[in-house]
């Protein structure tokens, strides 16, 4: 049996599936698997297949817009200073990064400010704006952060600057009493895709900035940076997500910037066929490891350089910070575990909490999310800065982690993020009360089913079905990401070419036919390596859950079978 749970889902209307592969002349898997995806005729896949930016919403829909655009555009037109405020991931740097390019080819006296994650922490701080206003500020535009920032953008009045907040995290009961405040998912907002990435609404306040001053297609230029931010900070590609991230694709794979042209060959990649996947696990983790270990505004400046040596410099910066996190990772990570197997009951306790005093800060997160796809248990991470636990907790899918904490509230300094993953601070002698609360919040609320570990399959697969036209239309499904994941197959009774062999740590090759067909499909399963000494080639067939990737050998490509699990069966 399979260690984990496999679901396919429900085939739709046999009817429907013919009517749609006929229109579109695909296969039948693909077809059903458009049809799951809500796209059911030709019109609404020619939509999916070809994303245009003609379909993304107006911006003046966000409510704010007007009062922020004419905001900024007065700052720009009087020569007041302003000052991007931005946050050390992914998403935070390059919304300042894309707002700060903008602004500054608007000829505006603009700024950017990241808080140090490590003395500040996250968000709008007092003493922050203390710090922009000794600069003479007059305006404060922050970008994914401020949604939350109440008392601090308080003080920002009291001192004279007006703030616009570009947020897209979730806002609490209060509002900050903002000169504009541009979030789809605050109350009252109609904007109507409520999934944009922090850069995102940074992209929205340039687009509507420029459509006022005539230059409507000014922002498009700064759609690598969404695209960048999009893939990492995980959010839906759907929608105008979906073509945001796609259009931002193909300028990073078509005429980068000098930054990210020497960022993604850091990753000894090439520019050309990047994917959002790559971003994820390869460009993000570099990015993410300057602010995790020190200062973020270096991102920015790789972001917003045009000197390809400089830039050369920043990304081996970026480079350098990133194998240093690596190594305080794995550490954390091997603590991490020893801790779980030695206090946490794991079969009475459905949530993890540790705390560490001496844990780096820049790579709980992490962990946490190791741990949680280890365990498959919401886990909550603690270390202690300045006297006060503070740290990261990372969900499991379909349990919303911010409403457990929000449960917690009384307990907390300060939660904020949203269903997936959040921050937090608590006391240091609260910490076993909270657990407590936290246990009792996830017994309530989370099903037994939920702590199993599934996979959810798209459609089941004959090998025979896999052509280069079937490669092709698959590989047009992209960009993939939460809400257009890379479909999963399932094919039954498939044969072992050659053994399984382990390769890296925990990984296993091999080569798969079905059914004595001559094709055969190269497969490769990480962390699977525990099936090598399982099958035997003779003796055994399998079922195998996998998704299909395209890599190419010798200028060409092939198709390649990445296998998410094995289930083996006696001949």
């Amino acid at each position: 049996m399979a260690k984990t749970r496999w679901k396919l889902k429900q085939a739709p209307d046999e009817k429907l599936v013919l009517a749609l592969s006929d229109s579109l002349n695909i296969s039948h898997a693909l077809s059903s698997i458009l049809i799951q995806r809500n796209i059911t005729n030709f019109f609404e896949a020619k939509s999916y297949f070809r994303p245009s930016l003609t379909s993304i919403h107006d911006p003046f829909l966000m409510d704010g817009m007007h009062q922020a655009s004419i905001r900024v555009i007065n700052a720009v037109t009087n020569n007041e200073k302003i000052y991007v405020y931005g946050d050390y991931d992914v998403d935070g740097t390059c919304s300042a990064a894309l707002m700060y390019l903008f602004l500054k080819e608007l000829g505006a006296n603009v700024e950017t400010y990241i808080p140090n994650r490590l003395t500040e922490g996250y968000g709008m701080s007092v003493q922050s704006i203390d710090y922009i206003k000794e600069q003479n500020t007059d305006l404060i535009i922050s970008v994914d952060c401020g949604i939350t920032a109440v008392e601090e953008i308080d003080h920002a009045n009291k001192l004279g600057i007006d703030v616009i907040v570009c947020d897209h995290h979730q806002p609490k009961e209060e509002l900050p009493r903002a000169h504009a405040i541009l979030d789809p998912i605050k109350p009252g907002c109609n904007y109507p895709f409520k999934h944009l990435s922090g850069a995102g609404v940074a992209f929205k306040l340039a687009s509507a900035v420029g459509d006022r001053i005539g230059k409507k297609n000014m922002a498009l230029k700064y759609l690598d940076l969404v695209a960048l931010a999009g893939a990492a900070d995980i959010v839906p590609l759907v929608d105008e997500n979906r073509v945001l991230v796609k259009e931002g694709l193909d300028i990073i794979n078509t005429n980068p910037r000098p930054g990210i042209e020497a960022l993604i060959k850091s990753a000894r990649m090439e520019p050309g066929n990047l994917t959002a996947g790559q971003i994820v696990f390869t460009i993000a983790p570099r990015v993410n490891a300057v602010g995790r270990l020190g200062d973020a505004n270096r991102a920015v400046e790789l972001f917003t350089t045009n000197d390809p040596q400089k830039a050369i410099e920043l990304a081996q910066v970026l480079e350098d910070e990133n194998t240093k996190r690596r190594t305080i990772d794995e550490a954390t990570f091997s603590h991490a575990i020893d801790l779980v197997e030695t206090v946490i009951n794991l079969e009475t306790e459905l949530g993890i909490v540790l705390h560490d005093n001496d844990w780096h800060p820049g790579v709980i997160g992490i962990v946490a999310s190791r741990l949680v796809e280890k365990f498959h248990k919401p886990t909550v991470m603690l270390t202690t800065i300045d006297g006060v636990a503070k740290g990261s907790a990372r969900s499991i899918p379909g349990f919303n982690i911010y409403e457990a904490l929000q449960g917690c509230e009384d307990l907390l300094l300060q939660f904020g993020g949203h269903e997936a993953a959040a921050g937090l601070a608590v006391e240091i002698e609260k910490i076993e009360e909270f657990k407590k609360r936290f246990n009792a919040i996830l017994k309530t609320n989370m099903k037994e089913s939920d702590l199993l570990p599934e996979i959810h399959i798209d459609a089941k697969l004959a090998f025979s079905e896999i052509s280069p036209k079937f490669i092709r239309i698959l590989d047009q499904f992209a960009p993939f990401g939460p809400g257009n994941m890379r479909p999963v197959f399932m094919s039954e009774n498939v044969s072992l070419v050659y053994p399984p062999r382990i390769v890296g740590s925990n990984h296993i090759v091999t080569c798969f036919r079905q059914n004595g067909n001559d094709k055969v499909f190269d497969a490769i399963g990480f962390n699977l390596g525990g099936f090598a000494n399982r099958i035997d080639k003779e003796r055994n067939l399998v079922n195998i859950v996998y998704t299909i990737e395209s890599i190419n050998k010798d200028g060409k490509a092939f198709p390649q079978i990445r296998l998410k699990d094995i289930e083996i069966k006696d001949i």
